[in-house]
């Protein structure tokens, strides 16, 4: 885990606990599925399953996730959304999420869906 004063690993100008540490542990829920997938991207940085699998659809919801220690999640690219604000129920966010695996960079871009359960966001599915 990072430390709460250290810039947040989704890249936006705050620190962790300010930005997505502050959903990792509870005191905060995601406004939009941009703040969503931001904090779900930062969970895998600092290897919070257990945040992962909160913010995944009941529907789709693996049984566990195991997180490979080799990937070093190195930063994120937020390209289009689609709804997703507080007054949306569903939403997409299309992302490149940069890592490195063996010292080699490569990246993840994919584009998600997000929808309301119980009035929190939760991640679905890539499309």
């Amino acid at each position: 885990m990072p430390q709460p004063s250290e810039p947040c690993p989704c890249g936006l100008d705050s620190s962790y606990a300010d930005c997505c540490g502050r959903l990792h542990d509870g005191r905060a829920s995601a406004a939009t599925a941009e703040e969503l997938m931001r904090s779900r991207y930062s969970a895998f940085a600092v290897r919070d399953a257990a945040y992962l699998l909160r913010t995944w659809a009941a529907a789709t919801r693996p049984a566990g996730l195991r997180l490979d220690d080799d990937i070093h999640w190195t930063g994120l690219e937020i390209l289009a959304t689609t709804g997703g604000s507080p007054f949306h129920t569903e939403g997409t966010v299309e992302f490149r999420a940069h890592y490195e695996l063996d010292g080699r960079p490569s990246h993840q871009q994919e584009l998600s869906r997000f929808v309301r359960e119980n009035g929190d966001w939760v991640y679905v599915a890539a499309l």
